[in-house]
């Protein structure tokens, strides 16, 4: 053993000393090693174990053995079995690499005189064995997680963490049976205060991961019973465009997915939406936006805006999930506040009229069929003629003109939307 492996096993008693030290004092789950003597000294031989191991294998480049990756295992299972959070665990693996690879430039500079051959050797052995041992320690996570959670938690977990890029996001899809897919839409169901007399969330929840076989997950709000439902609906690829005739033949043709902004939307995500919004029972609206799967928290942002903006429906009005082809005029409204606090006081010139904005918003969803529109709101035509008379008299804005319907369009679903409450 060269010089510079020997200072590694000289320093390794304290090297994990320092690490647990490390873990007492920078995450707050770990807290319990200052007062719980037994935890202390179970997490130092650990810390112990894995350095000596590293010293053992690689200055010959040996691999960790089932023996090695399943004690690793152990651990994380215990880990995840006493309550660690995934958020902790990500902070646990960044602290220890932290600190093994701070250990090794220690040992080079402790040891001026070492070979370029030995630190060589050990990077080369550490960065694969270094991936090895995590995904065991993942595998041990998951399994706990299994026996440890409801189904519904599980499905919830796997959500913020492929929101978040963790790589732990595989165990989970795996263990819960769910195939990830090259991309996915992004929905976010906005849902305003609930009464304390509505139904269980929780199983609501539960029924909509079953059904859809999809990653869900509750994000509360400020309110108490307020919130977002956000979920990752998996998309099929769009089969590639035939291409006639043998011009191109041997090249390869772009390969694309239709984007959700632009087109109809798979009915999988519309019927998420409308189930949901069933089993609510609530006023509720909703955004959506596709990517690939490691772009997912833009997406979110993107989804969570557009859900902000659209206007809120009752499962009676069979609501759907909006892109940005839907909403883009009140998003750009949303960065003008001079603009939106005009058509806002339009709005406020509408309220002496009767259901002036119900009347509105059904005639615009039924573009501006009148026999349609009368049929939805359960009234006369000669009602809703006198109603978008009434609309003009307020405002000096014919609600049938283009500018009308430009305007009073944005009003409505701002007015829907609650974005003016």
């Amino acid at each position: 053993m060269g010089r510079f492996f020997a200072e590694l096993a000289r320093q390794a008693s304290a090297n994990a000393r320092r690490e647990v030290e490390a873990y007492a004092r920078e995450i707050a789950e770990f807290g319990f090693l200052d007062t719980n003597s037994r935890a202390r000294a179970e997490t130092l031989e650990y810390s112990l174990w894995l350095r000596r191991r590293t010293v053992e294998l690689s200055p010959d480049n040996c691999e960790l053995s089932d023996d090695d990756l399943g004690y690793i295992a152990a651990i994380g299972e215990s880990r995840a079995a006493a309550g660690m959070s995934l958020d902790t665990r990500q902070r646990v693996l960044r602290l220890h690499t932290s600190l093994m690879l701070r250990e090794i430039n220690e040992a080079t500079e402790a040891q001026r005189g070492v070979e370029v051959g030995e630190l060589m050797r050990m990077m080369h052995w550490f960065a694969p064995q270094g991936e090895r041992g995590i995904r065991a320690y993942s595998q041990g996570f998951v399994a706990a997680l299994q026996h440890r959670l409801p189904y519904v938690e599980q499905a919830a977990l796997l959500a913020r963490s492929l929101l978040k890029g963790d790589p732990i996001s595989a165990g989970l899809a795996s263990a819960l049976g769910i195939e990830l897919p090259e991309r996915c839409a992004v929905v976010v169901i906005r849902v305003p205060d609930r009464p304390d007399g509505d139904s269980d969330l929780e199983s609501e929840i539960e029924v909509l991961v079953k059904t859809h076989h999809a990653p869900i997950t509750w994000w509360p709000g400020k309110g108490s019973r307020s919130g977002e439902l956000i979920a990752l609906v998996p998309l099929r690829p769009a089969a590639p465009p035939a291409s006639p005739g043998s011009r191109t033949a041997g090249t390869v043709q772009p390969h694309t997915v239709p984007d959700l902004s632009a087109g109809p939307l798979p009915d999988v995500v519309s019927d998420l939406v409308r189930d949901f919004a069933e089993a609510l029972g609530r006023p509720c609206a909703a955004g959506t936006a596709a990517s690939s799967l490691s772009e997912v928290a833009d997406a979110l942002d993107l989804a969570r805006r557009i859900s902000r903006a659209a206007p809120l429906r009752r499962a009676s009005s069979r609501p759907r999930p909006h892109t940005v082809s839907d909403v883009f005029v009140e998003l750009a409204l949303a960065d003008a506040p001079f603009v939106d606090a005009w058509l806002h006081a339009v709005d406020r010139s509408l309220r002496p009229g009767p259901d002036l904005v119900v009347t509105l918003d059904a005639y615009y969803r039924h573009d501006m069929h009148r026999g349609a529109t009368a049929a939805a709101l359960i009234i006369h035509p000669r009602t809703l003629d006198y109603r978008l008379r009434r609309v003009r008299e307020l405002t000096g804005i014919d609600p049938c003109s283009t500018r009308g319907v430009r305007i009073f369009s944005s009003v409505v679903t701002r007015r829907l939307s609650e974005a003016w409450r």
